[in-house]
């Protein structure tokens, strides 16, 4: 699997692209902004999907667009339950991560060691809880249970930079003890 980033909307989200290029499919996570910027990027890929992290306006914006040229499904908290879920050659887990916003959701690539997090967890940081959806206590259970994870899973977050669950292991415990 490959990853492409791609950087969109005036908060500058991150828009992922997963490439099975043997297949020659693509899933889309958090199509934010700047619809054309992201199709250009999969030309010549079949689109299976759309992942959505969570429903803020800054990860969806671009997902009227892209539907109106791809009919494919999208999936959020609203049709996906925990567990693992099988797109195409994409294998992952949904982990429900309320907190940051109350549909906040992980897609975790166990066999990749890869969790896309929107705003959930970020490089250096944790997602606001202080805005309509945000939720403390929830935020607190979500960081402990994302805490019993491998540690050498890297994070895609919504903004910002990569990181992994090691570099942020400390800082979330902090978090989860303040809280």
């Amino acid at each position: 699997m490959r990853i492409q980033r791609i950087i969109v909307g005036e908060l500058e989200e991150n828009c992922y692209i997963l490439f099975d290029d043997i297949k020659k499919t693509c899933l889309i996570v958090d199509p934010g902004d700047e619809a054309d910027k992201i199709l250009e990027k999969i030309e010549g890929y079949e689109l299976l999907a759309i992942l959505v992290t969570h429903t803020h306006d800054d990860h969806i914006g671009a997902i009227p667009d892209i539907t109106n040229k791809y009919k494919v499904p999208i999936y959020d908290k609203e049709n996906l339950s925990e567990g693992e879920k099988t797109i195409g050659t994409f294998i992952f887990d949904v982990i429900y991560t309320p907190g940051h916003k109350e549909d906040q959701i992980v897609f975790y690539f166990k066999h990749a060691a890869m969790m896309f997090v929107g705003d959930f967890i970020f490089k250096g940081s944790i997602g606001r809880i202080d805005l309509p959806g945000g939720d403390p206590d929830k935020m607190k259970e979500s960081i402990g249970n994302i805490l019993t994870y491998p540690k050498d899973i890297t994070i895609f977050p919504g903004h910002g930079e990569i990181t992994t669950l090691q570099d942020e292991e400390r800082l979330l415990k902090y978090y989860y003890s303040i809280i």
